[in-house]
């Protein structure tokens, strides 16, 4: 099988922009997980946020489902920070309750899993982290001491 393709950075800004609603599978209350940090930014966000995780009841103050289907609408980014070999299983479900994108965060990638996605007619982005597109594509992330990747003619003070 060949390498599936990541969504472009135009595809990325696209989905980030035409989306309304993100499923966290795999979040974490742990304060000290990437997935919790994720999430704490996103709900400072226009998106409505949903964590996906049948340990926990609750995730910084939101109700946390157990699974995509026991979601209250179909989400359209899922958003996923599980371990490698649970993708497909992740993939499975999203293709299932009619996601339109699933994406793997930081250091996550399956190629097979992301086949199977793209063939059910969803878009995949592997191995980049929601947030920090997000604070890019919107010109947050300098904040940070990172450069956004964003060209503009604003000048700027001097410092």
């Amino acid at each position: 099988m060949s390498v599936v393709p990541d969504a472009t950075a135009l595809e990325r800004l696209q989905i980030l922009q035409n989306s309304q609603s993100v499923a966290l599978v795999g979040v974490s209350a742990n304060p000290l997980r990437s997935s919790n940090f994720v999430s704490s930014y996103l709900l400072r966000t226009n998106f409505r946020t949903y964590p996906v995780n049948p340990a926990y009841d609750e995730v910084l103050g939101q109700k946390t489902y157990p699974t995509l289907a026991d979601l209250p609408e179909v989400p359209d980014i899922v958003d996923v920070f599980r371990r490698h070999d649970a993708l497909p299983e992740v993939v499975d479900e999203a293709i299932e309750v009619g996601a339109k994108v699933v994406w793997f965060q930081l250091g996550l990638r399956h190629d097979e899993a992301a086949q199977k996605a793209v063939d059910a007619g969803l878009t995949v982005v592997q191995d980049r982290c929601l947030k920090i597109e997000h604070a890019r594509f919107s010109g947050k992330l300098h904040m940070a001491g990172f450069n956004t990747g964003v060209i503009s003619s604003r000048r700027r003070l001097p410092v």
